[in-house]
């Protein structure tokens, strides 16, 4: 039902009691003309046809009325094109466990629809608005130490320079069998050329605002160092493991105590079942904050940052791709997932050249995703992360980084 504001109603209400008084002795009526009587009778019989509703409202219902019909026929046609790609995708993956070969009808080739109808209306009247949720902070740099220091009792090693941390994650990555190629240009994607150890997403450019835990080179978030010290801490212990048998002295003391607070933080993450779900309950907790911190020591980080990549390589390797990951084809495994991105990175070009984008996204990440919409098939996408690392190689970071190398 439509509410008439209570001012309103105080400024009709004089009004309306004129209308509705009785009649006036004869000889008053028969002063009142013809034309001003009818106008009276009119104005009453819109005053209640309306609900006491201004034009502006009225004009407001109208378009109200029309967006919400554009929005529905929007709705239902995209709702049955998702439905399709979902089925499509279900497909894929049952003849990819069969061993079948995947072919061209496992895709959706039309594009989306995008809606393009009238926009939302806005009340001239106002509205009560549902209060928000508070939204949740996200954690910085400072949140992060401070956590490690108060679950651990730990503080990471930062290095001396930035130069000394892309030096150890050069020769860590090379070491584990990615190429300066793979990352350098994922680095020049990820940071713009231009990221620190310790970049956080939204802080850097002169951004003010973090707007995600991504951090670093490769851009983690909580939830992929939580899940990287779960599936590959054996490793990251085994290497800093070496390293103290290599150390004497005060150097030494401090990395042992380092080495056990590892361990500690692997046995934590392999508490909860290997999912990212139940890695990334404890990536929002404080505990998982502190493991985030570990990106940002100058022994551990390197190794996080190393692997965040290197898992997509080992998972294509699994999967009998055998052929050297291209970076912008690391980088979709990179941004979509390891099993998304190998199925474009598997893709033939003249396949690539036909399949929509859509096909590796859910709607809602889709529609907010312009470059996915504006560069709408796989190889359109490739492209454009090409040549975005392209550019950003040359950047003063990337220079860097690849010296180190």
């Amino acid at each position: 039902m439509h509410h008439i504001p209570i001012r309103r109603v105080l400024r009709l209400v004089p009004f309306a009691l004129v209308l509705l008084a009785p009649a006036a002795p004869a000889q008053d009526s028969a002063a009142l003309p013809p034309a001003v009587s009818n106008a009276k009778a009119q104005l009453l019989s819109q005053f209640f046809a309306q609900g006491g509703a201004s034009s502006a409202v009225l004009e407001y219902r109208r378009k109200l009325q029309e967006y919400q019909e554009a929005r529905a026929a929007f709705d239902a046609e995209a709702g049955a094109y998702w439905s399709q790609i979902a089925e499509k995708r279900r497909t894929r993956n049952a003849k990819r466990r069969s061993g079948q070969q995947v072919t061209l009808d496992d895709y959706v080739l039309e594009h989306p629809p995008l809606y393009n109808g009238p926009k939302r209306p806005v009340n001239p009247e106002p509205e009560e608005t549902p209060e928000r949720p508070a939204r949740k902070p996200i954690p910085v740099v400072a949140d992060l130490l401070r956590a490690a220091q108060e679950q651990y009792q730990f503080t990471p090693q930062r290095p001396t320079s930035e130069v000394e941390f892309k030096r150890v994650y050069a020769r860590y990555a090379l070491a584990s069998g990615l190429t300066r190629e793979q990352a350098v240009r994922v680095y020049s994607f990820e940071t713009g050329g231009t990221g620190s150890y310790d970049v956080q997403a939204g802080i850097e450019h002169g951004g003010k605002r973090a707007i995600s835990t991504a951090i670093g080179y490769n851009q983690l978030l909580t939830t992929n160092s939580v899940e990287l010290l779960a599936e590959q801490g054996h490793e990251f212990i085994r290497a800093l493991g070496e390293k103290v048998t290599q150390t004497s002295g005060p150097a030494r003391k401090s990395l042992e105590y380092k080495l056990a607070v590892l361990k500690r933080m692997v046995a934590h993450a392999k508490s909860v079942p290997d999912t990212w779900s139940e890695h990334e309950k404890i990536g929002n907790t404080a505990q998982g904050w502190a493991m985030h911190a570990m990106v940002l020591d100058i022994d551990v980080g390197p190794m996080l940052q190393t692997h965040k990549l290197l898992t997509s390589v080992l998972f294509a390797r699994a999967k009998g791709y055998n052929r050297p990951l291209s970076a912008a084809e690391l980088e979709m495994m990179n941004l979509t997932g390891d099993g998304t991105g190998l199925d474009m990175v598997t893709m033939p070009q003249a396949m690539r050249e036909q399949v929509p984008t859509s096909n590796f996204f859910q709607r809602g990440g889709y529609e907010r995703n312009p470059v996915a919409i504006r560069h709408n098939t796989v190889a359109k996408l490739l492209a454009v992360t090409d040549a975005r690392m392209d550019s950003n190689s040359s950047n003063g970071g990337a220079r860097e980084l690849a010296g180190a190398f």
